[in-house]
């Protein structure tokens, strides 16, 4: 496509394509709920619907379906047409507002922890009119919450909802102090999403890339990412041509694709979009994530999301740039004199005090099995929570708490010595690509998420915390006749009691862990250790306390996210054993029969050779095959152990710190063959050969 401007939004039902088909009564009501959170009118859904649907028909659409998140972490959907058959053998199309407001799913079918039994199958999807419906291979996606028959909430979209509605009353409250007028305060998140691209023959040929989505065996490449020529590489064409039709797909869903580009290991790639509001950036990401996953086909590829496909090289994270926006006003931008922008600074204190007393919150919110992999090297942040704050607003909080006075530094203009070249304007801060929560100008850039996750676990905690830091300054300055003096002092104890959880050195330091836990900080180093952290009386009081979630539905999360790292394990170590017994072994003890084969061909032709080089190599293939084998079951047992524990934590906890290193020790035994068998025997495509195919 070569219009984009036509294209772009043209597949969903934007406030523009309302404004234009919508009578101008039913779009002021809409705008209404959607931008003021008033209460829809069923008359004003049914007028919604029949356009709705008459707009998806012209568009080519059959059948309409309630998109929504389960607590699988992915997006789901039911397909209904709108097709109405009539008495005398016709039919037409119809829609009605009930339809669009509400749908039925099977709510005991999806993970929802013990909220439902099985007998208690309904639930509803209940329309969320502020994330456009768009229209996706003929069927009209209308996005939705989810909830049980008894309205808990089984969905990731609500709590987030929620949270959103949490944080605008509070900083409409913040804002009144300032004398400003109550206005929609949104959060605004920028996802910038990582992923691997493979030949599909390669990803075909690998049982555990099919079934995991990593790959659990596989040594080195000779050629990693170690010359960095990869990142910001030109883009060979095979992935051109899948990014060129990714751009064009999403485009037309209306998902602001602005950057794409090759990342630092090889065969990884990045793509950046514009951010959006908080609830629609994170329906477009996962319909990014899905579009990834379908179009790489088209060109012979596959798309890996998983957050560490390969061992030894960079794993992929999706960095959440999140900023507060009340109206068109960034309440996180300093301006050009931030010690003087006390709006800015009671925000900045929010955000860094809400970071520290539920750290562990937001470490717990991007656990994963794959993600536990990824935390602590290769461009990807400690388990460690901290803020980077920059040199400028470092030192504008180091004089707030020290009650010293600082002037903020010009910004300098870069010379690069040649006349031609233009002179630029340097920023006042670097950038600390080793900080899981780093401020990088006017947002906050959370560094940790996977690229595989659903944002809306971190963005709610985020949300939710933030606002109830915002309620503690907006609840203190309740009958202060001296506003800025008693703010600023508020500033001045809230910024001291925090500064711990403030670092702008190297995350991935030596010293940095004992540093941290010096400061108290949190070091939660897998999922195992992280989740607990959920139920914590604390935890549950914030969520209560901002109607975000009840008890019933934190309870229900912990005990889902518990179940899935566990069966994640679980299979991950049945494909180990299955591809070990029935994959590697036979392949490598082929190689030992052949290698025998020569040895006592070769002693046969020339008995007096010592034969020194082919006996090692037998014997370093024979030992192997002992230790797999004695790995394997190894393994096994432990596997067994862990599938009989009872307890979902003391399981998970068990798998941890048993069962992985049992499964290290296999995977060490299996690519310490690897770069001694012959290549016509290994049985699977090498990390040569998957990471650089033509």
């Amino acid at each position: 496509m070569s219009n984009v401007s036509e294209i772009y939004g043209s597949m969903v039902f934007n406030e523009h394509t309302m404004q234009e088909r919508l009578p101008k009564a039913t779009y002021k009501a809409l705008m209404k709920t959607i931008k003021k959170g008033e209460p829809l009118d069923v008359e004003v859904a049914n007028v919604v619907a029949h356009e709705m649907k008459e707009w998806a028909i012209e568009k080519g659409a059959t059948h309409y379906t309630h998109w929504f998140q389960p607590l699988s972490g992915i997006t789901s959907e039911k397909h209904d047409s709108f097709l109405d058959p009539m008495p005398d053998g016709r039919a037409i199309m119809t829609f009605s507002g009930k339809e669009l407001i509400q749908g039925e799913p099977d709510a005991s079918s999806f993970p929802n922890g013990g909220l439902r039994a099985t007998f208690e199958a309904r639930g509803y999807t209940a329309w969320d009119p502020t994330s456009y419906a768009f229209i996706k291979d003929e069927v009209l996606c209308i996005p939705t919450a989810f909830c049980s028959y008894t309205g808990e909430a089984l969905d990731k979209k609500t709590p987030l909802l929620r949270s959103m509605k949490a944080i605008n009353e509070q900083a409409n409250r913040v804002l009144a102090l300032f004398g400003e007028q109550p206005c929609q305060v949104t959060t605004t998140v920028g996802a910038e999403q990582e992923y691997f691209l493979i030949s599909e023959h390669d990803y075909a040929a690998r049982e555990d890339l099919v079934l995991t989505g990593r790959t659990l065996y596989g040594y080195s490449p000779c050629k990693g990412q170690e010359l960095e020529e990869h990142y910001f590489g030109a883009i060979r064409p095979t992935v051109n041509n899948f990014m060129k039709e990714l751009d064009d797909e999403l485009w037309a869903l209306g998902v602001s694709a602005k950057t794409k580009h090759n990342e630092v290991a090889p065969a990884q790639h990045e793509l950046a979009p514009i951010y959006a509001g908080t609830n629609r950036a994170i329906d477009e990401n996962l319909l990014t994530m899905e579009k990834m996953r379908l179009l790489a086909g088209h060109h012979g590829l596959a798309c890996l999301l998983h957050e560490k496909p390969f061992d030894g090289i960079n794993g992929s994270g999706k960095h959440n740039n999140w900023a507060l926006a009340a109206g068109n006003k960034n309440l996180l931008d300093p301006g050009e004199n931030p010690i003087d922008n006390l709006r800015f600074l009671v925000i900045l204190t929010s955000v860094i005090e809400a970071v520290d007393d539920y750290q562990e919150l937001l470490r717990m919110s991007v656990a994963s099995a794959g993600n536990d992999h990824r935390l602590g090297a290769n461009e990807a942040p400690p388990a460690i929570i901290s803020i980077f704050l920059g040199d400028e607003l470092g030192k504008v909080v180091d004089a707030l708490i020290n009650g010293k006075s600082y002037r903020s530094a010009s910004k300098m203009a870069m010379d690069l010595g040649v006349d031609v070249l233009p002179k630029f304007m340097k920023d006042n801060t670097d950038r600390n690509r080793t900080s899981p929560f780093a401020f990088t100008g006017n947002k906050f850039e959370f560094r940790m998420p996977g690229s595989n996750v659903n944002l809306s676990d971190c963005n709610m905690i985020l949300n939710t915390a933030v606002a109830k830091s915002l309620k503690s300054f907006a609840d203190a300055m309740d009958g202060k006749k001296d506003f800025e003096a008693s703010a600023l002092s508020y500033i001045k104890k809230t910024l001291k009691k925090h500064q711990r959880i403030i670092f702008n050195g190297n995350g991935y330091s030596e010293e940095w862990p004992v540093e941290a836990k010096k400061r108290g900080l949190a070091n939660n180093r897998n999922t195992a250790e992280a989740l607990p952290c959920f139920v914590a009386p604390k935890s549950i009081s914030l969520f209560e306390e901002f109607g975000v979630m009840t008890e019933a539905e934190v309870r229900s999360r912990y005990e889902i996210e518990l179940e899935k790292y566990c069966k994640l394990l679980n299979i991950e170590v049945r494909v180990m054993k299955r591809m070990a017994r029935r994959t590697y072994l036979p392949a490598i003890s082929a190689f030992a029969a052949a290698s025998a084969q020569h040895l006592e061909t070769y002693k046969r032709v020339r008995p007096e050779a010592p034969c020194v080089a082919h006996e090692k190599l037998l014997d370093k293939i024979t030992a192997g095959i002992d230790e797999i084998d004695d790995a394997v079951y190894d393994l096994h047992d432990k596997h067994m152990t862990a599938e009989d524990i009872a307890d979902p934590q003391k399981q998970a906890d068990y798998y941890a710190g048993t069962v992985i290193p049992a499964m290290e020790r296999l995977r060490e035994a299996v690519d310490q063959m690897e770069i001694i068998t012959s290549r016509d025997y290994w049985p699977v495509p090498s990390y040569n050969n998957i990471l650089f195919y033509v």
